[in-house]
């Protein structure tokens, strides 16, 4: 017996099933639920700035509410080992850096994680850049004026570093291999204090992140001779970087998103596609550039690729240290 459909019915039918499609279609553009973005430092400093830029922008995009969550300790590595336990059901990335990813598995015996099994990278969406400065004592305004010093006087290559054990600090051995000499490394507790310490004066050399030293180039309190990136900071012009200045050497740092490695491919790869669409929005790169940040468009085989040329840099440089916490 022939079945026969009105032309009504078929058009109904075809409505109900634009319909359904539409809305698989939509489900697979979405998370299933909020999406929280750890931050392993507390509030204020550039990485939360940094996350919380692209917070309010990244909801939207992906139909559900980004907070972003603050879990300071162990110099970031606690929320990498709570972000290592998260189950697949959780939608959850951490904000890292190379002091988390590449240098703490490196100098510390038992970091709780394994950066390449725990972990997935993301996307990278910012990097900054290492400034070398010298207080107004030295009544210097450019780098190799500096390095005719050191060479002349090696036992004055002290170089204040935030920290010991941080990307400053092996950033100045780098430096200190570029202009062979033989560097002595002065960590403080911060970038507060070893600025303050610079521009008063006590301390003639410091090696820092970009970010940290010029508000107080700006006001005249110190001189950044270099910058380390492979071209001069969009917000700092003026500022030549160490190969315009003579020394051959570049580096830099960077704010990865990582995804725990229990977290499904397919979500990986949405949240790789929509936190790169959120990195081309030319009013977060103009509010990253503002806090002296540079914004980073990035796919997830190009974040991971940059991890993997960033380890050859660093890992040789970090061994050869033998620094131990």
């Amino acid at each position: 017996m022939a079945i026969v459909f009105s032309r009504r019915k078929l058009t109904a039918w075809g409505i109900a099933a634009l319909a359904c499609c539409a809305g698989f279609a939509a489900q697979a553009q979405n998370l299933d639920g909020p999406l929280t973005l750890v931050v392993g430092y507390a509030p204020g400093g550039s990485t939360d700035r940094m996350a919380r830029l692209i917070a309010e922008r990244l909801s939207p995009k992906i139909g559900v509410p980004v907070t972003v969550e603050n879990r300071p300790g162990e110099g970031g590595r606690l929320a990498a080992k709570q972000l290592r336990r998260a189950t697949a059901a959780e939608n959850v990335l951490m904000l890292g850096n190379p002091a988390v990813m590449v240098i703490a598995p490196l100098v510390i015996k038992d970091a709780g994680y394994d950066p390449d099994k725990d972990f997935v990278p993301v996307s990278q969406v910012s990097s900054y850049d290492f400034a070398l400065a010298v207080g107004n004592k030295l009544q210097l305004d450019r780098a190799m004026f500096l390095v005719g010093r050191l060479w002349a006087h090696p036992e004055e290559a002290v170089f204040g570093v935030p920290a010991t054990g941080s990307l400053p600090h092996f950033f100045g051995l780098m430096v200190g291999d570029a202009l062979s000499v033989q560097p002595q490394i002065k960590g403080y507790g911060g970038s507060a204090p070893l600025a303050a310490d610079l521009s008063g004066g006590s301390l003639p050399i410091a090696i820092d992140t970009m970010d940290s030293l010029y508000a107080q180039h700006v006001a005249g309190k110190i001189r950044i001779l270099a910058v380390s990136g492979k071209k001069r900071a969009s917000f700092a012009p003026s500022v030549p970087t160490f190969r315009e200045a003579g020394m051959k050497i570049d580096a830099d740092g960077w704010n990865t998103f990582f995804a725990p490695s229990t977290m499904p491919q397919p979500k990986v790869q949405l949240l790789a596609t929509k936190i790169r669409e959120v990195m081309q929005d030319p009013g977060l790169q103009k509010a990253a550039d503002a806090l002296y940040i540079t914004p980073v468009v990035s796919t997830a085989a190009e974040t991971a690729q940059m991890l993997k040329n960033y380890r050859q840099q660093w890992e040789p440089v970090v061994r050869r240290s033998g620094f131990a916490p």
